[in-house]
């Protein structure tokens, strides 16, 4: 599954409402904390594209196609850009400057490669066994913190 994105920070909340529909309708629907996981990754690496480069890019998500237990959700944002991703260490009152910490905190692996004229930039998350919850009632949920957040509302 692929979204393209436009170089403008509104897709950030489309790239999210997106990744989070097809997670609810997958067979991973139960997991809310990987829905909540799932859409705080998904800005983080949408924002980076769509922030620094400038340029087009396309989110791509891989679901497990199978109810198992524990299953590897794979997310991957290509972009057409040649700079690689640098973790940067943000003072205390930045205001930006942690996506990439945060997605090495939060997924179970990450990496990047060059690819062609620009890079792909991709994290797996695995769902532990027996995983419990609403995955949509929550993305829904952290969307609308996005959204606040996004607005000054929150």
């Amino acid at each position: 599954m692929q979204l393209e994105i436009r170089p403008d920070p509104a897709e950030v909340g489309r790239a999210r409402r997106w990744a989070c529909a097809r997670l609810a309708g997958s067979p991973l629907a139960d997991d809310d904390a990987l829905a909540e996981t799932l859409a705080l990754i998904v800005s983080e690496l949408v924002t980076n594209a769509v922030v620094h480069t400038g340029r087009p890019a396309v989110l791509s998500l891989c679901l497990p196609g199978e109810a198992a237990e524990a299953a590897t959700v794979r997310l991957e944002v290509a972009d057409g850009s040649e700079r690689a991703p640098v973790p940067r260490c943000a003072g205390d009152e930045a205001t930006g400057g942690r996506g990439l910490a945060l997605v090495d905190g939060l997924a179970d692996r990450w990496g990047w490669a060059a690819e062609g004229a620009g890079k792909r930039i991709w994290c797996e998350l695995d769902r532990p066994a027996r995983a419990q919850g609403r995955a949509a009632a929550e993305c829904g949920r952290a969307l609308g913190i996005f959204e606040g957040l996004a607005y000054g509302a929150v």
